[in-house]
């Protein structure tokens, strides 16, 4: 196994733009840092059950994937264009910021991004197993996944608060930016302009 292009895979699908990143992004500066990792601990639990999910079940899911991908599209799809309406009118009052920034939410959110369906599907099988077969191997890269997909979320979240002032002098240009970037990912998860 190259090392060096499973890395490189890892941390472009992990670190590039997606729902998950942008939802990050929006409640880090919305909320203290601290309310921020309520999100980040629930997106990182899901991911470590999807990555683990596809590890073990790998041959089963495989089959079961394309049927299901254009239903988890569409719900993703639209789930995000939900996130999307609650990032455009997210204000700076306690209530509104932190109600998006629960474990439940960023939970949630891994469970009906298909950009982590389709990574989670993808990593394993595709650079892990053709190597490795013990159990044990395999669960080692999936907590390496899981911590440099944490590392992902950090770094957005640090971003988000670096960007703290900027981003509340222009709030609600900040806001349309980053639902216009959930929608467009809605778009994309959706294959409306394909």
């Amino acid at each position: 196994m190259s090392l060096i292009s499973f890395l490189t895979y890892c941390v472009i699908a992990t670190f590039t733009p997606g729902p998950t990143n942008i939802a990050i992004l929006s409640i880090a500066h919305h909320n203290r840092l601290k309310e921020s990792f309520r999100y980040m601990w629930g997106a990182t639990v899901a991911f470590f059950m999807l990555l683990s999910a596809s590890a073990a079940l790998n041959g089963l899911i495989a089959t079961i994937v394309p049927k299901i991908l254009l239903v988890m599209q569409i719900i993703g799809g639209v789930y995000m264009l939900y996130l999307a309406y609650q990032v455009y009118k997210m204000n700076l009052s306690e209530n509104t910021a932190a109600q998006a920034a629960t474990f439940r939410s960023g939970y949630v959110m891994q469970f009906v991004n298909p950009k982590i369906w389709l990574f989670t599907m993808s990593v394993i099988p595709g650079y892990v197993m053709p190597y490795y077969k013990s159990s044990l191997s395999i669960f080692a890269f999936v907590l390496a996944i899981t911590v440099i997909a944490f590392l992902a979320f950090v770094t957005w979240a640090l971003f988000g608060r670096m960007l703290h002032r900027f981003l509340q002098k222009y709030q609600k240009v900040a806001n349309i930016a980053l639902a216009v970037l959930l929608v467009y990912s809605a778009i994309e998860v959706l294959g409306i302009w394909r």
